[in-house]
């Protein structure tokens, strides 16, 4: 059509030009005769070019051609259309037979599959199905657009606050965001318990015998407890929903909303953090290439628990770095698997003895003699200056000089919390004690709170501060949790934190816990029921402070006449009481082989009053009974 309008603009102008010229003669001749002709006849009035007949056949020629090609060129247009109209029609209904066909294909494939796959009956309750084979997608889960109470960490505090919120609002809707891949558990058992189990299937059940004999498992509830996230939007009664393996990278704090690592985006009407703390490294070993890190356990989750057992089993020799209390309870637990395997187990630390940073030297040696007596050489005053593999060892090498060659590196040197959230939602972090600052009701925004080990918290008796154990996990999300729902209730709680050298040496602790603070000891001789053991078979439960109680609290009654010296120790610390000063005021209490007296410590720091004599506030834990 384009080409047959550009030839007619073209001709048009040649097929008008008789007639123009001719009205022009006509014109011009009536003006030269000075008066208009009466009549021009019709017959003699030419409409072809200004000439003779040659001319007019000129242009019927140029005329004709000019339909002819116009009719040409519609004809092959009309004839074009209809060919590209029938291929069209031919590639849909080519489509449509193609997806007929593979409609059939799979319905074959899907009733082949449900006579091969044996019936649902068939399968015993707690065991799983075969793997998808390769090649199939499983469905992903849903993610919820909205969740009205959303927790960022699938650990104690996130699952406490989740509870406590269900508690104060029974129809709550509650999702909890965890990167990793196992619902809520406790971290304790994963450095104690677990360790000294007999069941060989352990790093698989995850169940263990407390001290007390007993079995639990280490998560907080089974998978029934729980609903599906993708029911959380349609469920009348609420619930709690967890999104494990996802982890939250941005969050924006005016829209009330996160961007998970997939990209999703999840609205929040009230969110907590909970997300707790990454285990540090040495930087000798992280600059001492692939070799070194591949053989250095970072212990912190469940994985991490499942391969060091393996690698236990799979070595000859194990070196713990770091004298705290992950370090010492692994280096405990490893030892007592050494009488029977043969495994060496070595613990290395810059202090001199274990737990240098929290016990008096006194019993921080004694200690050392204990964990020695488990199988464990001990290595102390080790400054580590570089570690190299060679051939198929670990060399570690001392500042002092001193070479310790090894197969496997345990570094047990601290908790960094994870703050990675702090940037995108222009939150706080404490310049000296890390974590996410938050105020006495932990809370960091209008509407987001944190908890855990993530939190740096004032505690109005003792003030700022950041804490890393289970029992503070569990009071501070509770009270996250109770405070997201309306409760406004400040931080006064002091949570206690306990270690275990094995069922027969363990301690209870609460306040701040430093060995550069002045300390008054008083012990006395231990007995058969001041362990562990004993103590969980007296309370029921492993995880001891599930058994505190602040009801059962007492007013210290101290005699105002004598003024506190440091007892003389005997090299034979069965139980006693180890107080830490600030000012003359107790701020830090070790309770060592005491057990159930967590209240009376905490009444006491809580008042925060001088005590005279502190041999008479020791009487106060009974430690002196039989």
């Amino acid at each position: 059509m384009l080409k047959c309008r550009t030839v007619w603009k073209k001709l048009a102008p040649l097929a008008r030009a008789p007639s123009t010229v001719c009205r022009q003669n006509v014109k011009r001749a009536g003006l030269n005769n000075g008066r208009t002709p009466v009549h021009v006849p019709v017959a003699h009035m030419s409409t072809g070019f200004a000439g003779g007949g040659w001319d007019n056949q000129l242009y019927i020629l140029l005329l004709g051609a000019t339909c002819v090609g116009g009719g040409i060129y519609v004809y092959n247009l009309i004839k074009e259309d209809q060919q590209r109209y029938q291929n069209r029609m031919a590639q849909i209904l080519s489509r449509s037979e193609k997806a007929a066909i593979e409609k059939t294909a799979v319905s074959i494939q899907s009733e082949l599959s449900e006579e091969l796959s044996p019936p649902a009956e068939a399968v015993a309750p707690g065991e799983t199905t075969e793997p998808p084979q390769v090649g199939s997608t499983p469905a992903k889960p849903k993610v919820p657009s909205h969740a009205p109470y959303l927790l960022i960490g699938g650990g104690t505090a996130s699952f406490a606050a989740a509870r406590s919120i269900r508690a104060r609002d029974p129809g709550a809707k509650v999702l909890i965001v965890t990167d990793e891949p196992d619902l809520p558990y406790m971290r304790p058992p994963l450095s104690k318990e677990l360790w000294f189990s007999d069941d060989p299937s352990v790093t698989e059940t995850l169940r263990f015998k407390q001290w007390n004999g007993k079995e639990r498992s280490i998560y907080f509830q089974p998978p029934s407890f729980y609903i599906n996230s993708e029911e959380m939007d349609s469920s009348e009664n609420g619930g709690v929903a967890v999104l494990t393996g996802k982890k939250v990278v941005h969050m924006d704090v005016r829209g009330n909303k996160v961007k998970l690592d997939d990209d999703t985006e999840i609205s929040y009407d009230k969110c907590l953090i909970a997300t707790g703390g990454v285990p540090r490294n040495l930087q000798v070993i992280e600059r001492a290439g692939d070799e070194v890190v591949k053989r250095t356990t970072l212990f912190r989750k469940v994985e991490d628990f499942k391969s060091l057992d393996k690698v236990s089993r799979n070595v000859k020799s194990i070196t713990v770095i770091g004298g705290g209390f992950l370090g010492s309870e692994l280096a405990c637990a490893l030892g007592r698997r050494s009488a029977e395997s043969g495994l060496e187990v070595i613990q290395m630390f810059p202090e001199k003895g274990n737990m240098g940073k929290v016990l008096p030297e006194y019993l921080s040696n004694w200690t050392t003699e204990k964990v020695k007596k488990e199988g464990v050489k001990i290595i102390s005053e080790a400054l580590v200056k570089s570690v190299t593999y060679k051939d198929d060892r670990l060399e570690i090498k001392l500042k002092d000089g001193r070479l310790v060659k090894t197969d496997h590196i345990i570094a047990a040197v601290g908790l960094e919390p994870s703050v990675d959230l702090a940037k995108s939602a222009g939150l706080e972090v404490d310049s000296d004690f890390g974590g996410y600052r938050v105020n006495a009701e932990l809370q960091a925004r209008s509407n987001i709170w944190v908890a855990g080990d993530a939190a740096c918290f004032y505690d109005i008796r003792l003030g700022r501060r950041r804490v890393e154990h289970h029992d503070h996990a569990v009071v501070s999300g509770r009270l996250a949790g109770e405070n997201m729902t309306g409760a406004n209730k400040p931080y006064w709680h002091q949570s206690m934190f306990w270690s275990d050298l094995g069922p027969d040496v363990g301690y209870e602790a609460i306040g701040i816990i430093d060995s550069s603070l002045p300390t008054v000891g008083v012990f006395a001789k231990a007995t058969a029921k001041d362990t562990p053991k004993a103590a969980t078979e007296q309370s029921g439960t492993g995880i001891r402070s599930e058994s505190e109680t602040e009801d059962t609290a007492i007013s210290p009654v101290a005699s105002p006449t004598s003024a506190p010296t440091e007892e003389q120790h005997k090299d034979d610390y069965g139980k006693g009481v180890i107080f830490y000063l600030r000012d003359k005021v107790v701020v830090g209490i070790i309770l060592w082989n005491v057990f159930n007296r967590m209240p009376v410590a905490r009444k006491i720091i809580k008042d925060g009053e001088e005590h005279a004599d502190l041999n008479e506030v020791a009487k106060l834990f009974n430690i002196h009974d039989d």
